[in-house]
């Protein structure tokens, strides 16, 4: 049972605030363990649209946050030099996404065809690996949500599509994670929104 794992305490033992912008719910949250999360949430359809962890700076700056789930953060501070060339370049970009049913990744750059990836369910790293055949590309994608739980990857959760040079792999979320998915939701309703917005946190 999910309430039984190590995730689900910590979720529920960690500080947490949150706020609310039109159709999104932002949360905060400070673990025992000195960690910061944030989380944020569509709520009419309750699917998580991203998770990010703080990273703390190795000279013990303010850190950066390193995304789980979702779009990449934007730099507060871009760097227009280096974002021309980040653009340009044709290397595969790796994206997570939630849906209500899956757990999605999706690669961009990837102009082979479906017949030429495979990917396969690897327990002894916990992982989902992508190959191709032409060697062209390799990747091992993490599935925390999963290790959470303890459960192990099934094959037959995994599909994919490619299309406009993308591929996109689907994990189907099993049942235990469907249900803490919803479980969670109804405690975060709990969490009052802020009313007076913290500079800090607007950024994030």
């Amino acid at each position: 049972m999910f309430k039984n794992t190590i995730w689900y305490k910590s979720l529920m033992g960690a500080e947490k605030s949150c706020l609310k912008e039109d159709k999104i719910k932002k949360v905060h949250y400070k673990f025992e363990d000195g960690r910061e999360m944030v989380e944020e949430y569509n709520t009419d359809t309750e699917v998580l649209l991203r998770r990010a962890w703080k990273v703390k700076g190795k000279l013990g700056g303010e850190g950066k946050w390193e995304v789980e789930v979702g779009d990449p953060i934007p730099d507060a501070t871009p760097n227009t030099e280096t974002a021309e060339i980040i653009e340009s370049q044709d290397q595969p970009i790796l994206t997570r996404r939630n849906t209500r049913v899956n757990l999605e990744w999706r690669i961009r750059n990837l102009p082979y065809p479906l017949e030429t990836y495979s990917i396969s369910a690897n327990n002894d790293e916990k992982c989902i690996i992508v190959r191709t055949t032409n060697k062209k590309y390799f990747k091992k994608l993490q599935v925390p949500e999963i290790a959470r739980l303890g459960q192990p990857l099934e094959q037959a959760n995994i599909q994919s599509t490619h299309q406009f040079n993308t591929l996109i792999i689907m994990y189907k979320k099993p049942q235990q994670l469907l249900d803490m998915d919803k479980e969670w939701f109804e405690e975060l309703k709990k969490v009052k929104p802020i009313k007076d917005v913290p500079n800090d946190c607007k950024a994030q």
